[in-house]
């Protein structure tokens, strides 16, 4: 499986790795179950070039020998962590960060325990500091739509950095929430593919691919790519440790398209029969009939895509 072909080849930038409790959490923290911060090193080496690669690391685990290690495998961030309202103590790591030339990323953890008005002063004050892009995290996935959109909304009134949004799906919310901040002026949306993350998961990449592209975004990302390597690559990968795709490729072009899923046998027949693409077949043939459409018409669409 070839996880960075899919980041060089999908027109996704940012890629953030590493231990879930950040940089130097495997030995301070005994965050064991993951790699080493330098196995990971390791691991990134030949990938580097091709695009932004960094690390989370919590404020408190911020030490100089860290720093300098991430600096030295050529990352090209770091994203400090804390809790709302925390942001004073943070500044020290985020200098560190700042003082090593990488780019500093801020994740304002737990942000639904501090008011839109209050987060936003804190926003400010940490620009100040020196962050360069500033998320807000929904960590325990409480947020709604209208939540998420005051936060942001708030964030960008007050800051001229580019302001993001993580959200979790404890609620089943992240994909509206994503759309939610994205409307309120989000710079960028925190994803993780087939949604794999801590507690219920984050909004998946592909959800938010799919439906921020149907709403005007993200022009440059190849949805039909991003879809195949999940479905030829990660998902048989992932399988091996049972784990469940919420949302599959098939059923997620089924939504965007408006298609349903009473057709799918007649879709997947005349794909193999013509050998194109089943989710091409299926958003083509939708633009023209999503009512009920015909054996004939999938047949006739399939022979404009080859």
């Amino acid at each position: 499986m070839d996880t960075w072909d899919f980041h060089s080849n999908r027109a996704i930038q940012d890629i953030e790795l590493g231990n879930c409790k950040g940089l130097g959490a495997y030995d301070q923290l005994g965050a064991t179950k993951a790699p080493s911060d330098q196995a990971y090193f390791e691991l990134l080496k030949p990938y580097l070039p091709q695009g932004r690669i960094g690390m989370f690391m919590l404020a408190k685990c911020a030490k100089e020998e860290n720093i300098q290690a991430a600096v030295t495998a050529g990352l090209n961030f770091l994203r400090v962590g804390a809790n709302a309202s925390d942001g004073v103590g943070s500044v020290k790591a985020i200098k560190m960060v700042k003082n090593a030339g990488l780019t500093c990323r801020y994740s304002l953890m737990k942000a639904y325990v501090s008011t839109p008005e209050d987060l936003a002063a804190e926003a400010r004050m940490l620009q100040e500091a020196g962050v360069d892009k500033i998320t807000i995290m929904d960590s325990a996935g409480t947020m709604f739509p209208a939540d998420a959109a005051a936060y942001v909304a708030a964030l960008k009134a007050a800051v001229t950095i580019p302001v993001g949004f993580h959200g979790h799906s404890n609620l089943g919310l992240s994909q509206a929430n994503a759309l939610a901040a994205a409307a309120a002026g989000a710079n960028e949306i925190d994803c993780g593919l087939l949604g794999m993350a801590r507690s219920a998961g984050n909004c998946a990449t592909e959800l938010a691919a799919a439906t921020l592209k149907k709403e005007g975004y993200l022009p440059e990302v190849d949805l039909y790519k991003l879809l195949a390597y999940l479905e030829h690559e990660l998902i048989p990968a992932m399988n091996a440790y049972d784990y469940h795709v919420a949302v599959n490729p098939t059923d997620l072009m089924l939504g965007l398209s408006g298609c349903h899923s009473n057709f799918l046998p007649m879709f997947r027949k005349v794909a193999e029969d013509e050998q194109v693409s089943l989710l091409r077949l299926i958003a083509e043939v939708s633009v023209i009939d999503r009512k009920s459409p015909s054996e004939e018409l999938m047949h006739k669409v399939a022979g404009t895509l080859k």
